[in-house]
Parts: C-alpha cells; sequence; structure tokens
C-alpha cells in the first residue's frame, strides 16, 4: 500500500453512490506535506518527459497540480469553469461533465497560455468517467502541444475513464485506484500496481 492508499483508508469516507470523500486532505483542507509527496511522486512518473506546462482544471485539480509544476519547474495552467472579464482574447474550449457535481461545464485556457511548442503533463484530482481529462486533452489538443501524460491522484477503477484514456494510448498514472468501496461498511479496496 502507498503513500496515498494509506491515507484514504485513514481519513476517506465511502458514502453512498460510489462517492469517495478525501475532503479532509486533499480537496477542502489540504494536507501540504501530502500535496508535496504527491508532487514528487509524478515527478518521479513522468520525469523521463519534456514537459514544459502542467494543465488542470478548477478547482480540485488546482492543489494537486501545484506541487506537480514545482517539482518540474514549470508554469500550471488551469481550465477555468467560466468566463470572466478579465481573461481577454481568444480562447480554447471543451465541455466537461462532472461526476461529483453532476452537472456540464465549458472549460476555457486562454490562447496565449497554451501553443503548440508546449508539451504538457495533465493533472487532476479524480478519474472516475474521464470527462474532465477528455476536456483538457481537447484544449491541449486545440493548442497544437504535446500531451506527455495524465497523472491522477485518485482512479475510480470500476468506472470506465481509466480504461477510456489509456486505450486512447496516453500513458496515465494513477496513485491510488479504488477497485471497489462498500458505504455499508466504509471499506477501500485498491488495485494492486
Amino acid at each position: 500500500m502507498n503513500f496515498l492508499e494509506e491515507r484514504i483508508t485513514k481519513d476517506g469516507i465511502v458514502k453512498p453512490g460510489n462517492v469517495l470523500k478525501v475532503d479532509s486532505f486533499l480537496n477542502h483542507q489540504m494536507d501540504i506535506s501530502l500535496l508535496n509527496e504527491i508532487g514528487r511522486e509524478f515527478h518521479r512518473r513522468f520525469a523521463h518527459k519534456h514537459v514544459t506546462k502542467v494543465l488542470t482544471i478548477e478547482a480540485s485539480g488546482i492543489a494537486i497540480a501545484y506541487p506537480v509544476a514545482n517539482e518540474f519547474g514549470v508554469p500550471m495552467v488551469f481550465a477555468k469553469k467560466s468566463k470572466s472579464i478579465n481573461i481577454e482574447g481568444d480562447v480554447y474550449v471543451a465541455e466537461v461533465v462532472s461526476f461529483t457535481h453532476k452537472n456540464k461545464n465549458q472549460v476555457i485556457v486562454s490562447k496565449k497560455f497554451l501553443d503548440a511548442d508546449d508539451h504538457v503533463l495533465i493533472i487532476d484530482d479524480f478519474l472516475a468517467n474521464g470527462c474532465a481529462l477528455q476536456g483538457l486533452i481537447s484544449i491541449a489538443e486545440s493548442a497544437g502541444a504535446t500531451v506527455e501524460g495524465l497523472g491522477i491522484a485518485v482512479e475510480k477503477g470500476f468506472q470506465i475513464g481509466g480504461r477510456v484514456i489509456r486505450n486512447l494510448g496516453y500513458q496515465l498514472e494513477s496513485l491510488a485506484i479504488v477497485e471497489s468501496m462498500d458505504a455499508a461498511t466504509g471499506t477501500i479496496h485498491f488495485r494492486e500496481q
């Protein structure tokens, strides 16, 4: 069992509807030491790749992507879920469906922050059905950027997202893959990696 699986086992809460709450340490209250360890681990797994930008989606992806970008010494760009008046010029747009929030969002990245010279590492906190990752891949491809790989903190291995992304041919690295979980007992089983 790795460091993230151990923390999920200790502090994660399984809720009905295949919901895993990790808000006490990962995506609401954040354990900075844990996030730094996540950054180091993703850097180790993708050290052989040429990475010029780390790309994620707001809001929960930012905390995971920041230490990764720090380890690589490159900028982090995050897709915004709404266009605001302070985003100037042209943007790349993708539609994503959130498993957690049960809604659709158009996510945007300003064209001035992503281009064909970029080699992108996409990072996010959760992978369920793969819609957010597919949206970020679409944005990177629209920019002409090269997707070097994708890193996920927690993958729900019993949902289709991981299989879909891997079938597209990308290197997908998930630090913890939940094989099954039971809300009645609170048990979580992880895939051997």
